[in-house]
C-alpha cells in the first residue's frame, strides 16, 4: 500500500515514463558526435583514445549523477568542485588510504548536511548556500594544500589506473556508480520522494508534498548530503589519476556537472529527469571534450562552448517543460 494519495500518483509515478526529460534528444546527438568523431579523426576509435575518454568522463559521470539528485528536487550545488578538491588534498596528505578513503566521505557527509540544513532550516536559496559553502571549502583546501603536491596510497592507484581482466578500471567506476544511483531513485521510497518533492516545487507548490505527508525537509538534505558523497567519490578518482592533491582540479567541475544533467533532459526547475538521461548527457559531453581536443580546440573555446551549450539548453527547458 502507497503512502502517497491519488491525486499525486496521477500526476508523478505512474507517468514515470513521460517525466524523464528529452533524453532521446540527446542519444541522438551523441551518436551523431561518435560517428562523426570516428569519420573524421584517426584516434578516436584508437583503443588508447577510448580508454582515455572513460577515464576523462568518470569524474564528470560521478559529479553528474550526484547533482541529478539536487536538481530533482529543484535545487543546485555549486559547491560540488571544491569538495572535489579538497577531497583530493585529503587523499594526498601521505596517511594511509584506510584512514583518509573514510575520513573524506564523513567530511563531505557533513558538508552535504550543512549545505541542506541551510536550504531547509535557515530558508537559505541553494545557489546562495552552496556558492557560501565553495567558498568555505576551497579556502579550507587551499590552506591544507596551496599547490599541487602530496602522495596518494598506491591502493588509489590501483583503483583507477589497473585492470581486471583487459578491462580498465573505471569502467567498474561507472558501473558501480550508476548501480548505486539506480537503488536510490528508482528502487526505493526515497527516489519516489524526490520526484514528488521536486514535481511540486516545478508547479509552484513547495509544500504540496509535505502536505501529503512526505518529510520533504529530511529528504531534500539527503539529497546535498548524497550529491556531497558522490563529489567525494569523484575526488578519490581524480587523486588516483593525477596522482596528487591539487586544490584547482575541481575547478568548475560543478557547471559541468548541470551542464550534462540538463542536457540528459533533468528539468532545472525539479521534478523531471531520468539517470539514463544524465549518463547520456555526460557522454555528449566528454564526446565533445574528446573531440575538440583530438581537432587542438583550446581550453579556452572549449570551456565557452561548454557555456553556450549549458545556456541554450536551460533556454529550451524555460520554453517547454518536456514531460509534464
Amino acid at each position: 500500500m502507497t503512502l502517497l494519495p491519488p491525486s499525486i500518483l496521477g500526476k508523478f509515478p505512474s507517468r514515470r515514463a513521460n517525466r524523464q526529460g528529452l533524453w532521446l534528444f540527446a542519444l541522438i546527438i551523441a551518436v551523431a558526435m561518435a560517428l562523426w568523431l570516428a569519420t573524421t579523426t584517426d584516434q578516436f576509435g584508437q583503443w588508447s583514445n577510448l580508454a582515455n575518454l572513460v577515464a576523462q568522463g568518470m569524474p564528470l559521470l560521478i559529479t553528474a549523477v550526484g547533482q541529478m539528485f539536487v536538481v530533482l528536487i529543484g535545487g543546485l550545488d555549486l559547491s560540488m568542485g571544491s569538495v572535489v578538491s579538497f577531497t583530493t588534498a585529503i587523499v594526498a596528505l601521505d596517511l594511509p588510504g584506510y584512514v583518509t578513503i573514510p575520513g573524506v566521505f564523513v567530511l563531505a557527509g557533513l558538508i552535504g548536511a550543512t549545505n541542506g540544513y541551510c536550504v531547509t532550516r535557515l530558508n537559505v536559496h541553494p545557489i546562495v548556500a552552496t556558492l557560501s559553502m565553495q567558498y568555505v571549502v576551497l579556502g579550507i583546501t587551499r590552506v591544507l594544500r596551496p599547490v599541487s603536491g602530496g602522495s596518494v596510497p598506491e591502493g588509489v592507484r590501483w583503483m583507477v589506473e589497473g585492470t581486471i581482466a583487459g578491462i580498465p578500471l573505471p569502467v567498474f567506476w561507472g558501473i558501480v556508480t550508476i548501480l548505486l544511483a539506480w537503488k536510490l531513485l528508482y528502487g526505493s521510497r526515497y527516489g519516489l520522494h524526490l520526484f514528488a518533492i521536486g514535481g511540486g516545487v516545478a508547479s509552484g507548490s513547495a509544500d504540496a508534498a509535505r502536505n501529503f505527508g512526505i518529510p520533504a525537509n529530511r529528504n531534500i538534505l539527503l539529497a546535498y548530503v548524497v550529491c556531497s558523497l558522490f563529489a567525494a567519490l569523484a575526488g578519490i578518482f581524480l587523486a588516483g589519476r593525477i596522482v596528487s592533491g591539487d586544490p584547482n582540479v575541481g575547478l568548475l567541475m560543478e557547471l559541468d556537472a548541470i551542464t550534462a544533467v540538463a542536457i540528459g533532459g533533468t528539468q532545472l526547475s525539479g521534478g523531471v529527469g531520468s539517470l539514463h538521461g544524465t549518463v547520456i548527457g555526460v557522454a555528449v559531453l566528454a564526446l565533445l571534450s574528446n573531440g575538440m581536443n583530438l581537432l587542438n580546440v583550446t581550453p579556452f573555446v572549449q570551456t565557452a562552448i561548454k557555456g553556450i551549450l549549458l545556456m541554450a539548453v536551460v533556454a529550451l527547458q524555460s520554453r517547454k517543460k518536456i514531460g509534464l
